[in-house]
């Protein structure tokens, strides 16, 4: 008889277990069936294309396709590395990631601070509304905007350089001025999204400590110091972290539609270099290498990142 009721009752919990997960099932199903579309997209452009790689190991020929061409192995890492261009492209992609991880933290941070200390709702408003603005007009259109922008002979930013007295600038095509004009433009268009971000970090700090800091005597500098960049910063670090694994994407899209065979020298970078190459020249294989080589030290320095991170913040994602 013991046996028996042993028996039902492990039956019983075996048929409720599997009630509970038919009816969990059942119920989320919807919501799965939702991430099909993504998942479709997803598995299409970005793990279906990653069997091209294969090309990066052979002298890959169109006409032989991926299966028929030659493989070689690591012959082109190996030109890759005593390719003449090759640190001077990647000194140049770190350098223009760099420069735009920087600006694109300090500035948003800077202004959400000080749109933080904005009283008049209609303003703050206005103000957030015009510097997102330009986060979704494309680089193809802002491209040909800047263009006409700096012209050094019908520019408007150089018609008030002359109107002071100087000579004009040709921004987009001397070597001296091409990164910093990539880094001012990158900054206008991107640091309206960052400063959303960080001002809506800075509406869930409790506003009772700034008035017991206030009580304490301190002031608006110190409440800033003491109270607000600490509310914000575990914020910061994980946009920090994000945007490390971007280190080696300097921004095909605003370099392609501003640089020019003039500023080749400090303006190309890896992603321009490989679309050169495999596009216009038809070096797939070559090309290929370097794509890889890049997405393999981008992989590198984002999990550098997060250990550091976990290591000395004791900070996760997941």
């Amino acid at each position: 008889m013991e046996v028996s009721e042993k028996g039902s009752t492990s039956i019983n919990k075996g048929n409720f277990i599997s009630r509970f997960f038919r009816k969990k099932m059942r119920n989320e199903a919807p919501l799965h069936m939702m991430l099909i579309p993504g998942l479709t997209i997803l598995f299409i452009f970005n793990y279906l294309p990653m069997f091209g790689i294969v090309m990066a190991f052979q002298n890959y020929r169109p006409a032989r396709g991926i299966l028929g061409s030659e493989w070689v192995g690591l012959d082109n890492f190996r030109a890759l590395i005593s390719f003449p261009d090759t640190a001077q492209i990647v000194f140049n992609t770190a350098i223009i990631a760099a420069g735009k991880i920087i600006l694109n933290l300090i500035v948003p941070v800077i202004f959400a601070l000080l749109i933080n200390e904005v009283r008049k709702i209609w303003f703050l408003k206005g103000v957030q509304t015009i510097i997102y603005l330009p986060n979704f007009i494309s680089w193809v259109i802002l491209g040909g905007v800047f263009i006409d922008l700096l012209s050094p002979s019908t520019g408007l930013v150089n018609e008030v350089v002359k109107a002071f007295g100087h000579e004009p600038i040709f921004f987009l095509g001397d070597n001296d001025w091409f990164r910093r004009t990539i880094f001012a433009t990158d900054v206008w268009k991107n640091f309206g999204y960052s400063t959303i971000i960080y001002f809506a970090a800075l509406t869930g700090i409790d506003g009772a400590l700034y008035e017991a800091a206030a009580i304490d005597g301190a002031n608006k500098w110190k409440q800033t110091w003491h109270i607000t960049v600490p509310g914000i910063m575990p914020i910061v670090v994980v946009m920090t972290i994000l945007s490390l694994g971007n280190v080696l994407n300097a921004g095909f899209d605003q370099i392609f539609n501003l640089y020019n065979p003039a500023v080749y020298k400090t303006g190309d970078i890896i992603d321009t270099f490989v679309y050169r190459l495999g596009f216009q020249q038809a070096q797939y294989s070559f090309s290929t290498a370097i794509g890889l080589f890049k997405s393999i030290i981008s992989l590198v320095l984002t999990s550098l990142s997060y250990w550091f991170a976990y290591k000395f913040s004791n900070f996760r994602i997941f």
